[in-house]
């Protein structure tokens, strides 16, 4: 007889079995490339035994989407909380790096958080920790910046997207003659951040 402790890890083990089959293929075949049947196939269980765990394939890619954010949002964790950052000019550089560093040492995590799109209908927004920790240390940016309130939200997506933009871009052009990666990082975030106080009139 098997008991519930051995169901619940069976069912456990065999989730997990199916999040890594998604995963691998997904980033080799794309989400349009692979079936339902194809991944049951690579875990080793029945096509029906797949859809106890995930009620369709966009299901499992968004719970892969959720994973990737959530080891994206402990790394900027893993810093000083912005609400208790001496110098978040500094502290915005670091989270910035932090990111990308993740990025480059996660990159199917970081396609899948960013890059990778499913079919059927899009996933309905909602706020990630990453950006929000982002976005905190924007705000205690302002006074010492000297930007309007009001444009606190422009600023913080202009951080975000030049650090989004030079992670994308070597994870997905790695080949690309990049003339030296870390000077590279550094200037785009020192750029970015330095930016706002540029731009203390817009």
């Amino acid at each position: 007889m098997i008991t519930a402790t051995r169901r619940e890890k069976y069912r456990v083990e065999t989730r997990r079995a199916i999040l890594r089959a998604a995963r691998a293929a997904f980033l080799r075949k794309g989400v349009a490339g692979i079936s339902m049947r194809q991944l049951a196939d690579r875990v080793g269980c029945s096509h029906g035994n797949l859809y106890l765990h995930f009620r369709s394939k966009e299901d499992l890619f968004d719970c892969l989407v959720e994973e990737s954010f959530a080891r994206l949002a402990a790394a900027l964790r893993a810093l000083r909380p912005p609400q208790r950052v001496k110098d978040p000019v500094a502290m915005l550089k670091r989270a910035a790096r932090a990111y990308v560093d993740f990025g480059l040492k996660n990159p199917g995590a970081y396609e899948f958080a960013f890059i990778l799109r499913r079919s059927g209908r899009p996933r309905p927004l909602k706020p990630h920790v990453a950006y929000e920790y982002m976005l905190a240390l924007v705000k205690r940016c302002v006074a010492e910046a000297g930007i309007r309130p009001e444009m606190v939200e422009n600023a913080g997506q202009a951080v975000w997207a030049a650090v989004h933009g030079v992670t994308s871009l070597l994870i997905l052009r790695p080949r690309f003659p990049w003339a030296d990666r870390e000077k590279l990082i550094r200037r785009v975030i020192d750029s970015a951040v330095d930016g706002l106080f540029a731009n203390r009139t817009d």
